[in-house]
Parts: structure tokens; C-alpha cells; sequence
């Protein structure tokens, strides 16, 4: 099912959560609302639900507008980050629990009900444990009946607010793959709400960058972790470091002296540089970013290192192979292989 979400906005006691925000989500998709806390993104699941209302603006589920529609009414599927089951049930009267709630022309029999909830547990890889409750179970087994209740209904669209948050690194790498497989199995459209850049680039067909009540960007992952659109998405997707250079004579600057980057002819004045730590060419030249090592630490397989450059002791850190004979206080000149310029902005 398509879900459009067209200019809402959200006031809580007249404070702003969301400005004007459109998004067109697509049937069988899996989407990522990604962003730091306060930038509106649980705002906006919870108005996909209808857990809240707009101040303004539409909601549309397919052609059907569900701006004023209950939760029930828009057959929504959700998965939260404390699980939510219910502690006096059976895992499998857990599963069972939204198909034997449902008003009596629309619900299945029994034996109906049953064999849903036994398909969806296998599918969870949780056969043999339907009678067991939920204190008896691990946080990452928790979660996958939390996501068997929530399929068990059917739902036109399936919603996770931060599923993983609760779990330790290594249950959720091995559930960000699980909740994949399962993605592709069943095809809902599926939001996903996460501050993690890493498991929503894993995960997500789409994100959707979020700050400050505003999107910032939608792309797929490749495209907005090579292409942000703005200094934020830069920052906030992967890691970075930023310069301040000038633009002069179709070429970077920095402290008045060529850096090796060029710049689009035509433009000049001061600009932002960003570049990914790992994304940087260790060279000899005299126009090259260049300054003193002032710390160092191993990341997996490599070494991380801040460098002090320029006059004003900015510091930007880049990645070396680890066994790169560089230490405290020696001289690296490297270059960006890829990079972006943004302009900065006059104050106001």
C-alpha cells in the first residue's frame, strides 16, 4: 500500500514537531525515518498510525485520505522498542492476540487464528517455543513475537519505532539481517524509525534524512551517503570532517595557500569542505592538506588519526593503513579523493 503524507503539520502546546512535511512512501518498500533526537521523526510515525492527528495536512493511505481514521481503521501494524507484549500470555496468545480482538463479522475461527499464529512464528524462527512466556525468553527473541503480533493481522502498513534499541550490538546486527529476509518475504510496506546511520544504510530500500521538524533528504542509501544534500546530511550520515577554505582562482584554498582541489569556475568566497576519514590519498605534493598528527586510535582494521591544520589548529581526522609508521606530532600531507563544497551561509 502507497502512503502519501502531504504538508502536515504538528503543534504540541504551540511548539512546532513538524513543518510542512510531504513524503510519498512507496507499496512493498522499506523506508528509514533517520535523524538525531528531536528532529520529528517519531512525530511523524505516530501520525502514520494515527497514535496522533495532524495540526495540518493530509495522510493518505493509497487513494483513501486516513487523516481522521483510528488506529484500527487504518490497519496498522507496529513494532516498538519495548516490545509492548503481554506479560500473563503464552508467546503463541501473544501472536494470536490482534486476530482474537477483532469485532466477530471480521474474525477468523479458532482453529484459523491458530494456524496463522504457528505460520508466523515459524517464519520468526521461534517454533516450539509457543508456550512459553515472555519473561522466559532473550531481548532479541522478544522482538521477533513482537513483529510476528504485528504481521499477524495483516496489515496495509507496518511501522517500527526503534525495534532494536533495546538490544546489544551483535543481537541487532543479527536481527537488522533477520528483519531484511523477512522484509523481502512478506513485501509490507514497512517505516522504519531509527538514529542509527548504520543499521538504516544496512536496512533501507529509501531514507529519509530528519531534522528539526524538517526532511532534509530522501534518497536511497547509496545516494545520500555519496551525494548529501546539505552540510547536516554530510555530517549526520557517516562519519566526516569539514574545513573552512576559500574558493579563489578556480581552485580550494586554505590559509591563502592551494590545497589541490579544484572549484567550479565562476564561483569564489568561503565555503565548507566535507570529506569522509576514509576517503582520503596520502601524498607528497606542495598543494595538499597538510598538518601534525595529535592523537591516534585503532578502528577495526585501521587507524584513525587527528591531524591540526591550518593556522587556526582546525582539526579534521582521516583513516591510515594501521601499520602506517605515523606518530604523535609527525607531518601528513593527504588530499580527498571525494569530497563537497558547501557555501556558507551569511548570519542573520
Amino acid at each position: 500500500m502507497d502512503v502519501r503524507i502531504a504538508k502536515v503539520r504538528k503543534e504540541f502546546d504551540r511548539f512546532p514537531a513538524l513543518h510542512d512535511v510531504s513524503l510519498d512512501i512507496h507499496s512493498g518498500e522499506l523506508i528509514a525515518l533517520l535523524g538525531p533526537s528531536g528532529s520529528g521523526k517519531t512525530t511523524l510515525l505516530r501520525l502514520i498510525a494515527g497514535l496522533e492527528m495532524p495540526t495540518d495536512g493530509r495522510i493518505f493511505f493509497g487513494d483513501i485520505d486516513a487523516s481522521e481514521k483510528t488506529v484500527q481503521e487504518r490497519n496498522i501494524g507496529f513494532v516498538f522498542q519495548h516490545y509492548a507484549l503481554f506479560r500473563h500470555m503464552t508467546i503463541l496468545e501473544n501472536v494470536s492476540f490482534g486476530l482474537k480482538v477483532r469485532p466477530r463479522s471480521s474474525r477468523p475461527p479458532a482453529g484459523e487464528i491458530r494456524r496463522r499464529a504457528m505460520e508466523l512464528l515459524d517464519l520468526v524462527q521461534l517454533s516450539g517455543l509457543e508456550k512459553r512466556y515472555p519473561n522466559q525468553l532473550s531481548g532479541g527473541q522478544r522482538q521477533r513475537v513482537a513483529l510476528a503480533r504485528a504481521l499477524a493481522i495483516e496489515p496495509g502498513v507496518l511501522l517500527l519505532d526503534e525495534p532494536f534499541g533495546a538490544l546489544d550490538a551483535q543481537v541487532r546486527r543479527e536481527l537488522r539481517k533477520w528483519l531484511r529476509e523477512i522484509h523481502d518475504r512478506t513485501g509490507h510496506t514497512t517505516v522504519f524509525v531509527t538514529h542509527d546511520q548504520e543499521e538504516a544504510l544496512e536496512l533501507a530500500d529509501r531514507l529519509c534524512v530528519m531534522s528539526q521538524g524538517k526532511i532534509e533528504q530522501v534518497g536511497t542509501p547509496d545516494a545520500v551517503y555519496d551525494t548529501p544534500s546539505s552540510p547536516f546530511v554530510f555530517g549526520f550520515i557517516g562519519e566526516s570532517s569539514e574545513l573552512p577554505v576559500t574558493i579563489g582562482s578556480n581552485e580550494l584554498l586554505l590559509d591563502g595557500r592551494s590545497v589541490g582541489l579544484p572549484a567550479s569556475s565562476g564561483t569564489s568566497g568561503p565555503a565548507r569542505l566535507f570529506f569522509r576519514p576514509h576517503d582520503v590519498e596520502l601524498t607528497d605534493d606542495d598543494a595538499a592538506l597538510a598538518g601534525e598528527v595529535t592523537a591516534s586510535r585503532r578502528v577495526g582494521g585501521t587507524r584513525r588519526v587527528e591531524i591540526e591544520i591550518g593556522n587556526n589548529g582546525q582539526k579534521v581526522e582521516i583513516d591510515l593503513p594501521f601499520d602506517h609508521p605515523a606518530g604523535q606530532r609527525s607531518r601528513i600531507s593527504f588530499r580527498p579523493r571525494r569530497w563537497r563544497l558547501f557555501d556558507v551561509k551569511p548570519q542573520a
